[in-house]
């Protein structure tokens, strides 16, 4: 008689899972440290010499070593804010950005909707074109512009049968020169983006609305602007950033302020008064007058930013 040895089954041996290696706090750091090496050379040491300057009395006499440099205070800002040209300017800045703001919307939003209603090769061509005028570098395209509309060889004014009307003459019809071309070299940014955040939507969302009867109109305003709200604001503060901080368009095509300075914006009005007047110290302080303004958009940006990442 014979016994049938029963054998268990191997169990497989159980090891401890391995613990995840901890990260320093400081590694991260570790790999941003050349990056912010470059930027501390190139960015918060410029900074830094800007807001010295601007508490000091720096002139051509205290550059050449003629004359002391002597510790302001705050002097120079209380000159700034008390010339009533600043206040002036600091406006025509605002306005002059919003307009440019807005009209840059307008015709991006406008021309994202319109690659949604073409077919695949004018599509291909208003891209192209749109690439080329934000490819286009500043100087370039404020040159082309004014000749556009030079009174004597423009072609502009013969289409319109404007004669030998100046642009930069009056000083609206010059801002409105340099609106255009503003709105020109900046709308691609805005399309694109637009463009993007419109495709991602889902097709059935506007089926759904336009077998509702919804016109296009309506479409847009209830559905599609809804959707596309954290990158329209996006791309309006960037927009503020980049028209508030305006200086190649303005110096160009106005030949550096226009008539009597009646064109100067805020970076043109600190140019002429570091360099063309000497006046180092007050075009320091107009320069932390912008820094402070445009870090105050830049943080509403980031936060916005920070936002639409916690959202997604």
């Amino acid at each position: 008689m014979t016994t049938t040895q029963l054998t268990r089954p191997t169990e497989p041996v159980k090891t401890a899972p391995r613990t995840p290696r901890r990260t320093s706090a400081w590694t991260p750091w570790l790999y941003l440290l050349p990056a912010l090496a470059v930027l501390g050379g190139l960015l918060v040491y410029p900074v830094y010499q800007l807001g010295l300057i601007s508490f000091l009395e720096y002139t051509q006499a205290q550059v050449s070593g003629g004359e002391p440099t002597s510790f302001q205070g705050f002097a120079n800002y209380t000159a700034l804010f008390a010339d009533p040209q600043f206040r002036q300017v600091l406006l025509a800045t605002v306005v002059f950005a919003a307009a440019c703001v807005v009209s840059t919307l307008a015709v991006g939003c406008s021309l994202a909707v319109l690659l949604t209603r073409v077919r695949a090769l004018p599509r291909l061509v208003l891209m192209l074109a749109a690439l080329g005028a934000w490819a286009t570098p500043a100087v370039t395209g404020s040159t082309v512009w004014v000749f556009l509309f030079d009174p004597d060889f423009g072609p502009v004014n013969r289409l319109l049968g404007l004669g030998d009307l100046s642009w930069t003459y009056g000083r609206y019809s010059a801002f409105a020169l340099v609106l255009l071309e503003v709105v020109w070299c900046s709308f691609p940014f805005v399309m694109v983006t637009v463009y993007a955040g419109i495709r991602a939507i889902p097709a059935e969302v506007l089926e759904a609305a336009a077998l509702d009867g919804a016109s296009q109109w309506r479409i847009w305003r209830s559905v599609t602007a809804p959707v596309l709200r954290p990158i329209l604001v996006v791309v309006t503060i960037q927009s503020i950033i980049w028209d508030f901080k305006l200086f190649t368009q303005i110096y160009v095509m106005t030949n550096g302020g226009g008539i009597a300075g009646q064109n100067l914006v805020l970076n043109v009005y600190a140019y002429q008064k570091a360099f063309a007047s000497s006046q180092y110290s007050l075009g320091s302080a107009i320069g932390v007058v912008m820094l402070l303004i445009l870090l105050a958009v830049t943080l509403v940006y980031l936060r916005l930013l920070r936002r639409q990442g916690e959202e997604l």
